[in-house]
């Protein structure tokens, strides 16, 4: 069965310039309906629109949701205090950092998944 038909959160990014809303959704695991939110919260988070008004995400933007998500989601910030968290992270240049702990911490989410499954399989 395949990772994305079992829930499961796709950690890598493809080197691609632009991706979708939906690619973004199932890379980072944040529905699109919150993104669209983020937009309005996040002043950092501009996605560019098509033509037709379709966001088209670059790598920096799937990073800067990483951070939003590790903020809120994982450190327990409030949308205020990770806008004021994000201000200083910029700051201070931080914020690759935050981006590569999100994705450690994503492989290392899925490898913990994968030796449960092995253990089930051999019990």
């Amino acid at each position: 069965m395949p990772k994305e038909a079992r829930g499961e959160v796709k950690t890598s990014i493809s080197e691609k310039l632009y991706y979708s809303i939906s690619e973004v959704e199932n890379m980072t695991g944040i529905k699109a309906y919150v993104l669209r939110f983020w937009e309005k919260e996040f002043g950092q988070l501009k996605p560019k629109k098509n033509k037709a008004g379709n966001r088209s995400y670059q790598k920096k933007d799937i990073d800067l949701i990483n951070q939003i998500k590790h903020l809120l989601y994982e450190e327990g910030y409030t949308i205020e205090g990770a806008k004021v968290r994000l201000r200083s992270l910029r700051h201070d240049d931080l914020g690759p950092l935050v981006a590569e702990k999100m994705r450690l911490q994503n492989l290392l989410m899925e490898i913990r998944k994968e030796l449960s499954e092995l253990l089930e399989i051999l019990s």
